[in-house]
């Protein structure tokens, strides 16, 4: 849900960071960035001996090493101050599939970033979500839903939803991509610049399509760590009721 006081300290932080920031536009699972951020902390006690850029290649290259070695490697050499060793994993990424093509990327932009500090001399910083971005913009997973979510949108809902929601996108430079109608759902992802007010957008967006029947609830869910289904969103919507309700129990208790 869209709860005012979080969004604010998120807009607060927002607001905090210094104009030379980059974001990771690929989509990877949030849990494996974890992963990797963890791997980086506990290899990097000590620092990686340059003598692996020699040897990094014929490692990366050979489909017999373990996943497990290959991504170590690939973590030691992000973090070396060398761009030969970006070079490497660059090279790499390029061929690399699957979990290993995931964890190449957060490499490759980790590499990127350790060179850029150092050629200019300040520090860089690196922004990443679940959904990914573009340059400056976030990608936002956002559902708005019907009064009855058991209820179908009609075809002037949708076409109502889809007009606004990209209007309002646009005129804060944002970019609307996607819109799917499920039950009493809207699914939608976009892109929205990271320090512009979001929650104003979507507060202003839902009175405007409510100015045609006043259709839509206030709550808004919002996320930028994966797409959910509207199935997702239904259980959450019912478990969050029953969490509340088991407070309001106990408090009376």
């Amino acid at each position: 849900m869209m709860d005012d006081n979080n969004l604010k300290k998120i807009q607060e932080a927002i607001d905090s960071l210094p104009d030379n920031f980059s974001i990771l536009e690929e989509q990877i699972d949030v849990e494996l960035q974890t992963e990797y951020f963890d791997t980086a902390r506990s290899l990097r006690v000590e620092e990686a001996s340059e003598d692996l850029i020699e040897g990094a290649p014929q490692i990366l290259n050979n489909e017999e090493t373990e996943t497990e070695l290959k991504k170590e490697v690939l973590v030691k050499l992000a973090g070396l101050d060398k761009v030969e060793a970006f070079r490497i994993i660059e090279d790499y990424h390029k061929e690399a599939e699957g979990i290993l093509k995931s964890w190449a990327v957060l490499a490759l932009q980790e590499s990127r970033m350790l060179l850029q500090s150092s050629l200019l001399e300040e520090q860089q910083v690196f922004i990443s979500t679940g959904l990914g971005g573009k340059h400056q913009k976030i990608r936002y997973f956002v559902s708005v839903m019907k009064h009855n979510i058991d209820e179908d949108f009609t075809e002037t809902q949708q076409k109502i939803v889809e007009s606004e929601l990209g209007f309002y996108l646009r005129e804060s430079e944002g970019e609307l991509e996607e819109v799917q109608f499920e039950n009493g759902f809207a699914l939608s992802l976009f892109l929205f610049p990271l320090k512009q007010n979001l929650q104003q957008v979507l507060s202003s967006f839902i009175r405007e399509c409510n100015q045609y029947g006043n259709f839509l609830k206030d709550d808004i869910i919002i996320t930028n760590v994966k797409a959910l289904s509207a199935e997702e969103i239904r259980n959450f919507l019912i478990n969050n009721k029953k969490r509340a309700e088991e407070e309001n129990e106990e408090q009376q208790d």
